[in-house]
């Protein structure tokens, strides 16, 4: 039978990220593809301690079907938290649990986004963001993403010029590809314009605790006095990806139909690791936990950084898993990724991560937390071999 595939996912191309980790299947490749933390950071024995205590106190309660919002004593104390660490949250918000950040985004985009909508985000930004919105027919708008974040004097072109934008998209802590971190002043007045031009922030936030060096920036949700900042972060990155669990701050009213989007998504998220989540919270000190995988990704950042130095061009992040290195004038970055994975190391061309599918792009994005120390060396030797033979 030939299917007629609906027009929201038929020009609808695969995620370029997605379809190198096929390739990252075999054992023999390198990857500096994914996103993935690395294993040695997952509290595995804790979880496996958690996990039977729980079976056998009797887990009939956690394998069985619960409510939208999540497991009430995990928000309860993700609230708590967000409140108590980073002022996120105010009397007006309520907080959900999610299937992973990406939920997050994909819930607000329904919930937000018509066809034909305008949405104002980062140049380059993260593919699975793009797609999330490109799936409901809108019009993606990019703002230049430099060392320092969005552009402000060009975002704010930008929403002179566009016809009542809807929605307004920034990972501004560690951005991913390029790993930019907006320092506080242009936070402060990302929120002031999105006030006065009236339009909604999603403020997709996976990375902040992966910090290495310099100050923290406060969370957009926290400068939010207007009800106008809908916040994202993920447990991904801090205890384990493959849980799927994060959480969505936003206003009471928008929670609402956020709510009504995700019945209609998965009913709830996995309730089982919810409760295990909540208990590992409540039992562990997770914070000492993050200072843990910090140290761990500090030094395969600093490793990776001192590798590439003489060959590639890239500002250091001061957090989260990624170098955004750029090639020579003239190269390209799908090109080049291509001469790599034949050497069996996996990177992510630049152009995956553009507003425009068909733009090109010189720039790569490269992941530490993955790989081994020796995986990185071995890596970024390969890397270096195929600039030079790309270079001729």
């Amino acid at each position: 039978m030939d299917y007629v595939y609906a027009s929201r996912i038929s020009s609808l191309q695969p995620s370029a990220i997605r379809e190198i980790l096929k390739v990252t299947a075999d054992p023999s490749v390198i990857s500096f593809a994914a996103g993935n933390p690395s294993p040695e950071a997952f509290p595995s024995r804790e979880l496996a301690e958690l996990a039977a205590g729980l079976f056998a106190s009797g887990a009939a309660s956690a394998l069985q079907y619960g409510v939208s919002e999540g497991y009430a004593p995990l928000r309860e104390i993700t609230a708590a938290r967000l409140r108590e660490k980073f002022g996120i949250g105010s009397p007006d918000d309520d907080l959900i649990i999610v299937s992973g950040g990406q939920q997050g985004v994909e819930l607000t985009a329904k919930v937000l986004l018509n066809e034909g909508d305008t949405v104002v985000c980062e140049e380059p930004s993260f593919i699975g963001a793009l797609n999330a919105f490109r799936s409901y027919g809108v019009k993606l708008a990019g703002v230049p993403c430099g060392e320092r974040g969005m552009d402000m004097d060009a975002l704010a072109q930008r929403l002179s010029a566009e016809p009542r934008p809807k929605l307004i998209y920034t990972i501004p802590t560690f951005q991913n590809p390029t790993g930019a971190t907006m320092p506080a002043e242009r936070r402060r007045l990302l929120v002031e314009l999105a006030a006065r031009f009236d339009v909604p922030l999603l403020e997709d936030d996976p990375y902040r605790e992966l910090r290495y060096e310099g100050e923290d920036a406060p969370a957009l949700k926290s400068l939010d006095t207007g009800g106008r900042v809908i916040y994202c972060g993920s447990f991904s990155k801090v205890i384990a990806p493959g849980i799927r669990l994060g959480y969505i701050c936003a206003p009471k009213g928008l929670m609402q139909k956020l709510i009504v989007a995700k019945q209609v998504s998965d009913v709830h998220s996995n309730l089982f690791f919810q409760a295990l989540v909540c208990e590992y919270i409540k039992r562990y000190d997770i914070d000492a936990h993050i200072g843990q995988i910090r140290s761990l990704y500090r030094r395969k950042r600093d490793l990776m950084a001192s590798l590439l130095h003489k060959q590639f061009s890239f500002t250091l992040p001061q957090g989260g898993l990624f170098i955004w290195a750029e090639l020579p004038q003239g190269l390209d970055g799908f090109e080049y990724c291509r001469r790599a994975a034949a050497k069996k190391v996996a990177a992510v061309p630049g152009a995956s991560f553009l507003t425009d599918e068909r733009a090109a792009s010189r720039a790569i994005r490269l992941n530490f937390s993955l790989p081994s120390f020796g995986q990185i060396e071995q890596g970024c030797a390969l890397l270096g071999e195929a600039l030079c033979e790309y270079m001729g």
